[in-house]
């Protein structure tokens, strides 16, 4: 099971620090190769670059009144819960589907009843 994972490219465990500017202040955040290439694709699916999509991340949660205090582990999760949705088939894989044109509450709703 483990050589699954051992023997996978090492870059995709390669950290990477990229510097961006999110509502007038300089920032940078720091992800393995892996996670920036997830953001990559979602960023895509809506037409957007990376920058657009992760200020777009930042600036909704604070709307919505989050603590963004380790915004790094934030954009990880949502990595992460983006191909568990694909895997569950609550979101389709179809990478020509924008994002934004998915209706959030029942995906949500299925998941909370997921993990509850």
């Amino acid at each position: 099971m483990c050589k699954l994972f051992i023997d996978a490219d090492p870059a995709l465990w390669v950290s990477a620090t990229k510097s961006l500017r999110i509502e007038g202040m300089v920032t940078s955040v720091r992800l393995e190769n892996f996670f920036w290439s997830i953001l990559e694709e979602i960023a895509a699916r809506d037409r957007m670059n990376l920058v657009q999509l992760i200020t777009k991340l930042h600036c909704e949660s604070i709307d919505a009144g989050h603590d963004l205090g380790n915004f790094t582990s934030f954009l990880r999760v949502c990595c992460g819960r983006y191909l568990g949705l694909q895997l569950s088939g609550d979101l389709t894989s179809d990478k020509r589907v924008p994002i934004a044109q998915i209706d959030a509450d029942p995906v949500l709703e299925l998941e909370r009843r997921r993990y509850n």
